[in-house]
């Protein structure tokens, strides 16, 4: 499957992370990535995983021996999610979980892949969790019976993450929930933000995932074989109730939103009734001190020692009068 030209075993393969050969009895031996694969051997199968960000690689996976539909998915753009299964080959693109150096992160990232009953091509733009799971899967001696047992395993990773990442999300909004219910002031709108948005993308990328998953049901061939021939009615069921559990979550995180807003909402109408009683408060007194400081000859008080504090006593009464007039009213929260 290999192309004749480097030779086989002859040079480094470019582009290359990692690889594992897999034996008969499902057993998995991991390949040097600096050194020469050897392509040959009657016996079983082997994995090979391609970073697409190396220009030398591109040019290898062209050479390859998979029908020229595969070969576009495994060099092609990352656009959109694929998967397709013809007459000896299955090949496509799915979504998977980004990492970095620190774990996986909620970013979206495209896997390619073909594969044959002898052989699994992966290739990458950007490091993925999914595919780094089963290397050290195999690497524990887990054993894989196909190359689509090997793909089933990837996809199973794939769910397992964002799983996981659901339950993270879920934890945080139970948190969210348990300060909203307690009473006290919530800030939390912009984390309910991050949530809404990273289970937006997930539910999409899922939906595309199962989507696929259904239609191969339905469409794949039986000339496949057993080698080839994926579980697609499990891992579309376990995507389903995946999907669903992130759509739930998304729909939460939208109600806790609209909650924390309307907490924020109350609370400034609350404000803004108390500034407005505040200002009707001190209106009367104002006029008074207005009508008081004309300096007009007339004036009550005007000619008495003790004026001042006579129009002191008048502008408190008037306020006392117009908080009378709103009690009366019911415009203070007291009874009317």
């Amino acid at each position: 499957m290999l192309a004749p030209d480097p030779p086989p075993g002859s040079l480094p393969l470019p582009g290359l992370v990692w690889g594992f050969r897999i034996a008969p009895d499902g057993r998995a031996e991991e390949i040097d990535a600096e050194a020469p694969v050897d392509a040959g051997g009657d016996d079983g199968f082997l994995w090979l995983h391609f970073n697409l960000a190396d220009t030398r690689c591109n040019a290898f996976l062209k050479t390859l021996a998979f029908p020229p539909e595969a070969v576009e998915a495994l060099v092609g753009p990352d656009t959109h999610q694929q998967l397709q299964a013809e007459t000896g080959c299955v090949y496509g693109v799915i979504a998977d979980l980004s990492r970095t150096f620190e774990g996986v992160t909620d970013d979206i990232a495209l896997l390619h892949f073909a594969m044959t009953d002898r052989l699994l091509v992966s290739a990458r733009r950007r490091p993925l969790n999914a595919v780094d799971a089963v290397r050290w899967t195999l690497r524990r001696g887990q054993k894989v019976s196909s190359t689509a047992a090997l793909l089933e395993l990837i996809v199973d990773q794939v769910a397992a993450a964002i799983d996981r990442l659901a339950d993270d999300i879920a934890l945080h909004m139970d948190r969210i929930e348990e300060r909203i219910l307690d009473g006290g002031r919530s800030d939390d709108r912009q984390s309910l933000g991050v949530f809404r948005r990273t289970t937006v993308r997930l539910h999409r990328q899922l939906t595309g995932l199962r989507v696929l998953f259904h239609r191969l049901e339905a469409q794949e061939p039986d000339e496949l074989g057993p080698a080839l021939a994926l579980d697609s009615a499990r891992l579309s069921q376990r995507l389903d109730g995946l999907d669903q559990e992130i759509e739930a979550l998304r729909e939460r995180a939208r109600m806790l939103q609209d909650e924390i807003s309307g907490q924020v909402a109350e609370e400034t109408n609350r404000n803004l009734r108390v500034l407005s009683i505040v200002t009707i408060l001190f209106l009367p007194p104002t006029l008074i001190a207005g009508f008081f400081g004309m300096n007009l000859p007339g004036m009550p008080y005007a000619e008495n020692h003790a004026g001042f504090w006579d129009g002191v006593v008048v502008a408190l009464l008037s306020s006392a009068a117009v908080y009378g007039l709103l009690r009366w009213l019911g415009l203070t929260g007291g009874r009317g």
